[in-house]
């Protein structure tokens, strides 16, 4: 009975260990937001609709890093992993409209065409994605590997 007490005492100290970490995680990462937007505030009186796009951007990340760290040691951490890294991509192609940005200012149209940009970001988070996909493997394996004490090979 002891051993269960202690055990359940020590799973309290690590959950409560995550949910502290996640939650100093994403008040780092909204101190970060909060202070960059100072100088980006500029920018959101000449771009309509700039700063929406930003501040749904950092919800959903910062959500996406707090389920993270709280499922940390597990395989869904390596899930909100992927999750995150395929969410900036589809959120940046989505925002840039396929790379092709038009702003009209008064009389005057301009077009910014972000495409290299746009390929560059998108390769980035494809990267971000397969490391995810692969530590999500290794984990795997290893728990397999643990979890089979014996021969390599499977025989008896």
């Amino acid at each position: 009975m002891v051993d269960n007490q202690g055990d359940f005492k020590k799973n309290l100290r690590g959950i409560a260990f995550k949910a502290l970490k996640a939650t100093l995680k994403g008040l780092i990462f909204y101190a970060l937001y909060f202070f960059s937007w100072m100088f980006l505030a500029p920018i959101s009186e000449a771009i309509p609709g700039f700063q929406q796009t930003i501040e749904t951007f950092v919800m959903v990340y910062i959500f996406l890093i707090i389920l993270g760290d709280l499922t940390s040691d597990t395989i869904f951490q390596y899930f909100f992993s992927a999750a995150k890294a395929l969410f900036v991509i589809c959120y940046l192609i989505l925002s840039l409209n396929g790379g092709m940005y038009n702003v009209t200012f008064q009389n005057v149209n301009l077009i910014v065409d972000l495409r290299l940009l746009l390929s560059i970001a998108v390769l980035l988070g494809l990267l971000g994605f397969a490391k995810s996909v692969i530590q999500a493997i290794n984990y795997m394996n290893e728990r397999a590997e643990y979890r089979q004490p014996g021969n390599v090979m499977g025989n008896p």
